[in-house]
């Protein structure tokens, strides 16, 4: 029983650090993984490279190039980032969901969010495995979500406030 809740520690501390990861790459242009690691610092997550390097693999990060020729990295769907010129620091962006509006049009939803926002909320839609949606694509600021067949939008925002406390 006592390696369970020390294995539960362990994996939350990974799941944080993940969140933070993801927000850092999000909102900062992080060039090599040393600039990676001191940011993952700061924000109280002491890793070595190689745990970085999995955690990187783990998200799918990638390089990508700014207008002035420089590699920087990102995450999937995020090339074309558009970032905010005083970047918060992770730990409070991950105070709020980001989210801004719901609208929906027969079984699509569309999710508006701040800048940044939309890959990581996607992601934690779809890892919430909520039974009304089938599935999301998220861009900077907007999630599309696909509902399952015949269920209401009431439904699909009681659900959705499971992942998303800041729906009305």
């Amino acid at each position: 029983m006592q390696s369970k809740t020390h294995k539960y520690t362990v994996m939350k501390s990974k799941n944080d650090r993940l969140k933070t990861l993801r927000m850092l790459i999000s909102s900062k242009e992080l060039c090599c993984q040393d600039d990676v690691l001191k940011a993952l610092e700061k924000e109280g997550h002491k890793v070595t490279q190689a745990t970085l390097s999995r955690d990187m693999k783990q998200l799918k990060v990638a390089k990508a190039t700014n207008l002035a020729g420089k590699y920087f990295y990102v995450l999937p769907n995020e090339a074309m980032y558009k970032r905010v010129s005083s970047p918060k620091r992770a730990s409070e962006m991950l105070l709020t969901s980001g989210f801004l509006s719901i609208n929906f049009s027969a079984n699509i939803g569309v999710i508006k969010t701040r800048p940044g926002y939309a890959s990581s909320l996607a992601y934690n839609i779809d890892s919430s495995r909520l039974p009304t949606i089938i599935g999301t694509i998220a861009g900077d600021d907007t999630i599309f979500i696909v509902i399952r067949e015949d269920i209401g939008y009431d439904e699909v925002i009681s659900e959705l406030r499971e992942v998303i406390p800041d729906i009305k």
